[in-house]
């Protein structure tokens, strides 16, 4: 794959990901209290970030997985910021669930990435 393809791949799919926990946490918004909505998006997101991986992010060494965590995770703080904290004013936006939702967005690359780099079998 091309080096602008898959910039445009790894944006992509960090936007969409972040644009889905974003759009599920305002319908959430209306229907769970405020302090428990990253604790019922996580597993949800855990699900599509892990489908998205496995089905749509293809790289040839695990070093382009670490790339795409990170380009992932400051997409997701910098987004975040602008569309949570600013726009939306919300108070104490910052909580262990945001915190592992970073960790996760992080470390779910790396660890697909290992494993279809690393474990799978190869064809």
């Amino acid at each position: 794959m091309e080096k602008i393809k898959i910039l445009k791949n790894t944006l992509f799919w960090g936007f969409i990901l972040w644009l889905i926990g974003w759009f599920l946490g305002v319908v959430l918004f209306m229907v769970v209290p405020a302090n428990l909505i990253g604790w019922v998006i996580t597993p949800i997101g855990i699900i599509i970030t892990l489908w998205v991986l496995f089905k749509k992010i293809e790289r040839e060494e695990f070093m382009c997985f670490f790339g795409v965590g990170l380009i992932w995770t400051i997409m997701a703080v910098v987004l975040d910021y602008i569309f949570n904290v600013k726009l939306f004013n919300i108070e104490n936006y910052y909580k262990l669930d945001i915190y592992l939702y970073y960790a996760f967005t992080f470390i779910m690359p790396l660890l697909v990435g290992w494993y279809k780099i690393k474990l799978k079998p190869k064809k």
